[in-house]
């Protein structure tokens, strides 16, 4: 059994807490951190934070299935309740060995956290746990019993009450409480109770079948059949409106058997394998293949949307976020549906490689953390896009629902953070790790295993489900075998090496960072075999294409982006050459010659013929014509060509008249020449004001140096261990000060400046004064709290002078009151060493150091019943 036991009874939650050790409060604080917003004056009011609605309710939420099922049999349970009664209740009259191993620990639970309270022998629920968890008719509770007979007799007629004893063969009594009672007794009587039940009608035991496991209410009519009449009478269903009836909780336990939930679930589901081809040889290294090419295809649809916003992205919503538009035109870009492109866009941005640049006119674009990240190695660079998805609290899979005001979310939109998401990633990959290498998850009990360590999580506010953790699950799986993490449904083996980092980001994100980026690198290092190495050849066709069969080397891909267009992707990526490809080639500062060199160098096949011809063909008519500004205008040295635009219907927008045999002028600007004598078939180039070749390339829009979004806790951040230390000291001490017991301040005599307000104070100094987190910190006491002005002790400069120097004399501690320079008024235990030139100087057991205080600020002083020191 649990610890408990033994020793005087604590009367309230604060008097349990006192009799704690600082281990039992420390792991309070850092199992509920909520507590310590602000750090709680004393014990008492540590107890008051911890009994308050919304710390409750988020304290059950991270109870798992069988806790919390322990605290709903508490509920219904007599309080206060044996340990042996709440056993009772969970394993019911036949009992239960699973049940009784996992109670202790669920009790420990719950007593750990301050849910409950007392010795093993007179357990209690706090006050707002019970009235969560206990039914009632507006909020049923979960185990589906009603109330007590004691509760649905409440307002009874006496008379009834006799009518019922007699129907149930009990004996008159003179009161309602004794009549109460007695039907109480027969309920919970095992043998009277059934062999009550077996004088009533089968159709009665169907009723009663009905209401059992809850809901226990029913509705009557006016002139109920024999069946429920029956059970009327004898007070198996007590009325609960003029028109509803209910079934009595000690009636409904006996008809359980004993169980408060029809069934408990003391142990954890497993996670089952999904099929019997995960024993399969050689499936773990199928599984870090696939897992492999989706890493290096992860990479590539960054590199593909970078590229496609590299000139400057779609603009931001006023709102913020991209439009639907926008993402449909990116979805369109990467070849990939919207939710996917929605995925990659907040992935690429919670790496932050994208952001907003912050102009007037606001876009997104990449960062110039892109560049740097562009440099790395391909295992290295697929480690920070893991690394950055395992901590977001960004969520892709809400983009294009809607929020609670109809509104719909946009990706990178402000409203798609949800706390919980990276502990449902982190907690399904870590499931999946406890499968065997190479084997995939059967889904529903990776659900079922979710929903059992969170169950409240389910739940809505008002009592719906919420599948909100369901379709987080739902997404972490997709998402992991999008991004590399998995590899047909399996955990692969660089994602087990990501998963080294055990440090709680919400107790030391410094030390989780500094883990999170070590377990990257061990990541990177398990997968950097598994990637293509990067290939310097290409095979040329005589269609004009060329494959890459894999990954080819940066500078090869970047000239050939320019010099052909991608065809298809997949194993192996398809280029095809066109004349607009080769002439964006020649645009952009290549040559004939260079293009054929890049071609003979990279080509493990001879150049075909074709492709040398129409390199050739467009190198030939590039630069023929050249278009400048004038507004613009074209010259070419063969007049030949120059009449056969203007002799062309289709230049006539362009409105050309000709200023020279060799020269024509335009009244649309160069950039609008260029497209319309290209759309015609000529090959143009643009040339500067000193008659030279302009050289296009594509510009590389940044965005000014960004930091990638700060995830939402879920909640406030768990305590470090020099927080919980400095806590635990601040709230003893605190309450050390509202509970050391003082001498009684002898009354002052009226002479002098003494007033009798200041007698009267003097008399009440040696009350137990409250709101000692002031006292604590040294800060005003909170609204509401006991202390104040009125509860500082109240003596004379003299009287204070000569009390302090006999302390420091005697080595006593003293009890003071002190206000300081902004008028915060607090009280202190003190322990003088040296009082000297107006300023007393003592270890201060309230903050758990050695201070000095001037005597003109300290109201008043008072000896101690008992030396705390």
């Amino acid at each position: 059994m649990p610890e408990g036991t033994g020793g005087t009874p604590p009367r309230t939650l604060a008097e349990a807490l006192r009799i704690q050790g600082d281990d039992s409060l420390a792991a309070l604080l850092r199992a509920r951190p909520d507590l310590l917003t602000p750090v709680p004056n004393d014990l008492s009011q540590l107890a008051t934070r911890a009994g308050t609605r919304a710390s409750v309710v988020r304290a059950l939420e991270r109870l798992d299935r069988f806790t919390l099922q322990t605290a709903e049999a508490l509920a219904v349970a007599p309080e206060p309740a044996p340990y042996a009664t709440l056993s009772a209740l969970l394993t019911g009259d036949e009992g239960d060995a699973r049940i009784e191993a996992a109670l202790p620990l669920a009790v420990r639970t719950l007593r750990d956290q301050a849910l409950i309270w007392g010795a093993n022998d007179r357990l209690r629920l706090v006050r707002t746990a019970r009235e969560l968890l206990a039914p009632s008719p507006t909020h049923p509770s979960p185990t589906g019993l009603g109330p007590t007979v004691a509760e649905a007799t409440a307002g009874m007629s006496p008379g009834r009450l006799q009518e019922i004893l007699t129907a149930a063969w009990l004996q008159s009594t003179h009161d309602p409480v004794s009549a109460v009672a007695s039907l109480t007794a027969l309920f919970t009587d095992r043998t009277r109770m059934a062999a009550l039940l077996d004088t009533a009608p089968m159709e009665a035991l169907s009723v009663l079948d009905r209401l059992v496991w809850g809901p226990p209410y029913g509705e009557i009519t006016s002139s109920p059949t024999p069946p429920v009449r029956w059970l009327r009478d004898r007070g198996l269903l007590l009325p609960a409106t003029t028109r509803t009836v209910v079934l009595p909780r000690e009636a409904a336990l006996h008809l359980r058997a004993g169980r408060a939930h029809r069934t408990p679930e003391p142990v954890a589901p497993d996670v089952a394998p999904r099929s019997t081809e995960a024993s399969a040889p050689g499936r773990p290294q199928i599984v870090d293949s696939t897992a492999a090419g989706q890493a290096y295809t992860a990479l590539a649809t960054i590199e593909e949307l970078a590229k496609d916003w590299n000139e400057g992205g779609p603009n931001v919503l006023r709102a913020g976020g991209l439009s639907v538009r926008d993402l449909k035109r990116t979805a369109a870009a990467l070849d990939v549906t919207e939710p996917v492109a929605a995925f990659w866009v907040e992935l690429a941005y919670a790496a932050g490689l994208l952001a907003a640049d912050g102009e007037a006119d606001e876009r997104y674009a990449p960062t110039p953390a892109y560049d740097d990240w562009q440099e790395l190695p391909s295992p290295e660079r697929w480690a920070r896009l893991a690394t950055a998805w395992l901590t977001a609290t960004r969520t892709a899979g809400l983009v294009g629902s809607q929020d609670t005001k109809g509104r719909t979310l946009a990706a990178l939109g402000p409203d798609l953070d949800r706390g919980p998401a990276p502990e449902v990633r982190r907690r399904i990959l870590d499931l999946l790790a406890t499968l065997p290498e190479g084997t995939a998850p059967d889904p529903e009990s990776l659900l079922a295993r979710l929903r059992w360590e969170r169950p409240l999580r389910g739940a809505s506010a008002a009592g719906r489900p919420d599948d909100l953790r369901a379709r987080l699950a739902a997404w972490t799986l997709n998402e992991a075998e999008m991004l590399g993490l998995t590899g047909r449904g399996a955990l692969s083996s660089h994602a087990r090496a990501l998963l080294t980092s055990v440090s709680d980001p919400s107790e030391d994100p410094a030390r989780a960072r500094a883990e999170l980026a070590a377990a990257g690198t061990r990541a990177a290092l398990a997968l950097a075999p598994l990637l293509p190495e990067p290939l310097d050849h290409v095979l040329l066709q005589a269609d004009l294409t060329a494959v890459a069969p894999g990954p080819l080397l940066r500078p090869l891909a970047e000239l050939l982006a320019i010099a052909a267009d991608v065809e298809s992707k997949g194993g192996a990526t398809v280029y095809r050459f066109t004349p607009a490809s080769v002439r964006r080639a020649l645009d952009a500062g290549q040559s004939a010659t260079d293009l054929h060199d890049l071609l003979k160098t990279h080509s493990r096949t001879p150049v075909p013929q074709p492709l040398a011809y129409l390199i050739d063909d467009v190198a030939r008519k590039h630069g023929h014509l050249r278009v400048g500004a004038a507004s613009a205008y074209v010259r070419c040295d063969d007049e030949a060509v120059l009449d056969e635009i203007l002799a062309d219907k289709r230049s006539h927008g362009l409105r050309l008249r000709r200023l020279a045999p060799t020269v024509l002028a335009a009244h649309a600007d160069p950039a609008a020449v260029l497209d319309g004598l290209r759309a015609i078939g000529f090959a143009p180039a643009a040339e500067s004001v000193e008659g030279d070749v302009l050289i296009t390339r594509a510009h590389a829009y940044r965005t000014p140096p960004r930091t990638a979004p700060v995830p939402v806790p879920d909640g406030p951040r768990a305590p470090g261990a020099t927080l919980l230390g400095a806590a635990v000291k601040a709230i003893r001490a605190g309450d050390m000060a509202a509970t050391v017991v003082r001498k009684p301040v002898p009354e002052p005599s009226t002479s002098g400046s003494t007033t009798a307000a200041a007698a009267a104070a003097a008399r009440a100094a040696g009350r137990a004064a409250g709101g000692a987190a002031a006292r604590a910190a040294g800060k005003t006491p909170a609204p509401g709290s006991p202390s104040g002005n009125g509860d500082l002790p109240r003596t004379t400069s003299a009287e204070t002078l000569a009390t302090v120097q006999a302390a420091a004399m005697t080595g006593s501690a003293v009890w003071i009151g002190y206000v300081n320079a902004d008028g915060a008024a607090s009280q202190r235990v003190i322990a003088p060493v040296r009082v000297e030139g107006g300023y007393v100087t003592g270890y201060d057991h309230t903050a758990d150091e050695v201070r000095t205080y001037p005597l003109h600020r300290i109201t008043g002083v008072a000896e101690l019943a008992d030396d705390p020191a």
